[in-house]
């Protein structure tokens, strides 16, 4: 089945979930109204609700059908648990953002930066410090290392503007997999110099390796938030013990 198919009704139901079409507690219309709506087979309905369901979005009640248990978070608008670029959540807050890259270089790693991100040493990578602007405020510090063999061609103009859409619209890459770790750190100096911490003296740091589709890792990044804006969101499924 084409992928853009399922794709696209799972974005379509998304959205008239978070804009509370389809509120939460309710059922989503049943699989025979949505192969009517969007003209499709069972098997294409069947996988957009099944990439909500993992999403968080939904889930599958035995016998009744498909319930919305999404829940729109109030107070951050940028969550951690699934891989989404800054461009596409501040679009799905409708929101004003500007990234303004302050660092972009290309450089060999050495043993410390490979013990960091897990590059081998001696490997050539991109190096991109970026600072994103929401609503005029400067709230994340993003540090990212591409593997230039992997991701050919970068520059500073895609970096301002989105690498994940040039990796995956110009280059074809398929972005599968994202392992993070989340802390919380003192602010650096960096950190002041470049961000509107406010009252805050710490942030929240996601750092994590990313990996296509065929398992190699092309991506180490660090995202520095303030706090404010910062959430985390997972989804997990408790599995029965024997």
């Amino acid at each position: 089945m084409p992928k853009a198919k399922y794709e696209n009704i799972y974005k379509s139901l998304r959205r008239k979930i978070e804009n509370g079409e389809y509120p939460y507690g309710e059922l989503v219309p049943s699989e025979h109204t949505l192969i009517a709506i969007y003209e499709c087979s069972r098997n294409t309905i069947r996988r957009a609700l099944a990439g909500l369901a993992e999403d968080g979005y939904v889930q599958s009640i035995h016998g009744k059908g498909v319930r919305v248990i999404y829940q729109k978070i109030e107070r951050a608008v940028f969550s951690v648990g699934g891989i989404e670029t800054f461009k596409e959540t501040a679009k799905r807050n409708r929101l004003s953002v500007d990234t303004k890259v302050i660092n972009f270089s290309e450089i060999t790693v050495d043993e410390k930066l490979s013990r960091e991100t897990g590059f081998v040493q001696g490997d050539e990578v991109y190096y991109v410090q970026r600072v994103r602007y929401l609503d005029g405020k400067a709230l994340i510090l993003d540090t990212n290392f591409f593997l230039k063999s992997m991701v050919p061609g970068m520059t500073k103009e895609i970096a301002e503007d989105s690498i994940y859409e040039y990796i995956e619209n110009k280059l074809g890459m398929q972005i599968t997999t994202t392992k993070r770790q989340i802390t919380v750190e003192h602010a650096t100096a960096l950190d002041e110099k470049w961000l509107d911490l406010g009252d805050y003296d710490c942030l929240a740091v996601t750092a994590g390796q990313t990996f296509n589709a065929d398992g190699m890792m092309f991506e180490y990044a660090q995202s520095r938030h303030q706090p404010e804006y910062f959430s985390f969101q997972n989804v997990v499924s408790r599995k029965k013990t024997i």
